[in-house]
C-alpha cells in the first residue's frame, strides 16, 4: 500500500464540523470498535453528521486513530481481523 498523505491527529484536530468532509468521496465506511465492526455503504445510506460523528470522533470529540482511507473505503478504529480482510 503506497501512504500519500499523512496527517498527526495530535497536531490537526478533526470534530463535528468536518465529519461530512472527511467521508466526501468515500463509498464505504468501516469502523471498529473493539471487537465490534460497523459497516456503512454511503452509496446506499447517508447518515447524518451526528450518527457520522458518533462513528468518527472518539470522547474527546476528535478523529479517532488510527483512521485510514484506501480507496473509496475509510477504515477508523484497529481490529485485526477488519485490518485483514481490508488490507491483507
Amino acid at each position: 500500500m503506497k501512504i500519500t498523505e499523512e496527517i498527526d491527529a495530535k497536531k490537526e484536530r478533526f470534530g463535528a464540523e468536518q465529519v461530512g468532509a472527511l467521508v466526501k468521496g468515500i463509498t464505504k465506511l468501516m469502523v471498529a470498535k473493539g471487537k465490534k465492526v460497523t459497516t456503512v455503504d454511503l452509496k446506499k445510506e447517508s447518515p447524518d453528521d451526528a450518527t457520522l460523528a458518533g462513528l468518527l470522533l472518539g470522547p474527546t470529540g476528535n478523529l479517532r486513530a488510527p483512521t485510514l482511507k484506501s480507496g473509496k473505503t475509510m477504515v477508523v478504529g484497529f481490529n485485526d481481523d477488519l485490518y485483514t480482510e481490508v488490507f491483507g
